[in-house]
């Protein structure tokens, strides 16, 4: 059962600083160290965030663009009555906004603690609890499925959730997903200057981990070049019908990472699969 959240302190000694790594990380691992980070931080997260994300907007991403305009799940009128599964939900900002078009959704998170905040900002749709990896419903339960830098991008498997999302798609279903543009791979990921020069190899899909004083990952995220996630999906049985690479627009003046004005304008910063299961 999902509860308010209250009062919440980190896991472990405050002055622990993970150390940063390039190293193998598998499915397992990543979705321990991902689960626990994201229950530690989704405090932090939604105050630092939360009002650029709103309580019921659906954003794929730091430079804004937003469904309402994008209709990359279709037209808003069409979403009525439609079964939807939010994966990565966080707060289920997304998740509420489906559901304002009157949607029924489902938000569905890795991470308790970010449920414990969709809860608190509420919503009448259903919320779970699980792994991406092992979507907890049954075969054709969904007209349509959508992520918003949710999962994918902390998946050593990417093809186990894109089956996943195929399977619990009806035919002619759609799955929408963002994540960090893999270009950015190559840059530090600085919103400033120091940010404007390649310092990694793009073809590097050694993961970025975080780990602890014994080596244990407590952060992991994974790179996949763009033909290798072009790849996944069509190995998992969708068909890509878009790819959109939204660019920055000149109202937002807001940094979030490495996001920001500066390299929005000169690179882009994320992608977004728009999937079709025949």
């Amino acid at each position: 059962m999902i509860q308010e959240p209250e009062a919440h302190e980190p896991e472990g000694p405050e002055d622990f600083e993970p150390e940063a790594t390039r190293r193998d990380a598998d499915v397992t691992e990543s979705s321990r160290a991902n689960r626990g980070w994201w229950d530690r931080n989704a405090d932090e997260y939604q105050v630092e965030h939360g009002t650029f994300l709103g309580d019921d907007r659906f954003v794929w991403g730091p430079e804004g663009l937003d469904e309402v305009e994008a209709e990359l799940l279709g037209p808003p009128e069409e979403l009525k009555g439609k079964d939807v599964l939010e994966i990565g939900a966080g707060a289920a900002q997304c998740a509420r906004w489906l559901a304002a078009q009157g949607a029924h959704p489902v938000a569905l998170d890795l991470s308790h603690r970010q449920l414990q905040h969709a809860l608190r900002i509420g919503g009448s749709f259903p919320l779970v609890c699980a792994d991406a990896g092992a979507l907890p419903f049954a075969d054709g339960a969904f007209d349509l499925a959508c992520s918003a830098y949710g999962a994918l991008p902390f998946v050593a498997d990417p093809r186990l959730v894109l089956r996943e999302v195929r399977r619990v798609l009806r035919p002619g279903g759609r799955f929408v997903f963002s994540v960090t543009h893999p270009i950015r791979w190559a840059f530090p990921d600085e919103p400033g200057p120091e940010g404007l020069s390649v310092s990694s190899p793009y073809f590097d899909r050694t993961p970025y981990v975080e780990q602890d004083e014994e080596g244990r990952a407590v952060y992991v995220e994974h790179h996949r070049t763009l033909g290798d996630r072009v790849r996944d999906i069509v190995a998992s049985g969708f068909r890509l019908v878009d790819l959109v690479e939204p660019e920055w627009p000149s109202w937002n003046t807001s940094e979030w990472g490495g996001w920001s004005p500066l390299r929005g304008n000169l690179i882009p910063g994320t992608a977004v699969f728009v999937c079709e299961r025949d």
